[in-house]
């Protein structure tokens, strides 16, 4: 399993060729989105953010869903919309925080993603989901006690990854290069073990 890549400069996204989708993991303020469509745009592959699909699918805010259905129900439709994206060629995609904690989206996304985790402290996830007021589970509490709990029961699970890349509080170049080496280095040794990653429907390169 490749773990953190190297502070250093990383060789160009342009150069990866993805057998698969790469789905980003991670709690809320990690950088899914923002690194997410950085990679996307050096690879010239589709950002897909999986929140704004089920929004899409649903007519209303992922907000709305959990106050007037529960999150039992958003979960129901998160499992439904990611299984329908990772049937379809390779994207970057951005699941919601909760996703990967689902035993069967996460058992699809080892199937025909790689995952990526961006594993964050909690300072550092703090200020980043203080800056924007649309975070349901934030509105339950004490964002911190919240994030703290979050952390101790997901972390676990995120960990079970395909790669695993700390978010810098810095640039998002500097985690951008993080994660292409990472996976580079993720492909590179799968190779060389004579492993296929070439499962399910891919887009041409």
């Amino acid at each position: 399993m490749a773990r953190t890549g190297s502070d250093g400069s990383a060789p160009t996204a342009e150069k990866l060729k993805l057998p698969r989708t790469i789905a980003l993991v991670g709690l809320m303020g990690a950088g899914k989105s923002c690194i997410g469509r950085r990679l996307a745009a050096a690879l010239e592959l589709p950002f897909v953010d999986a929140d704004k699909e089920i929004e899409a699918a649903a007519g209303c805010s992922v907000q709305d869903i959990f106050t007037e259905h529960g999150e039992a129900a958003f979960r129901a439709g998160e499992r439904r919309v990611i299984a329908r994206l990772l049937d379809q060629p390779t994207v970057i995609l951005a699941t919601g925080g909760g996703a990967f904690m689902d035993a069967d989206t996460r058992a699809l996304i080892r199937e025909r993603a790689i995952s990526v985790w961006l594993r964050a402290d909690l300072d550092l996830l703090l200020r980043r989901t203080g800056r924007r007021n649309t975070r349901p589970l934030l509105k339950r509490g004490d964002p911190r006690q919240i994030l703290s709990d979050l952390i101790e029961q997901r972390h676990p699970v995120y960990a079970e990854a395909d790669v695993v890349v700390d978010s810098v509080d810095g640039p998002p170049e500097m985690t951008l290069a993080r994660v292409t080496e990472s996976i580079r280095s993720y492909l590179e040794n799968h190779d060389a073990a004579g492993q296929d990653l070439s499962g399910g429907r891919s887009a041409a390169q």
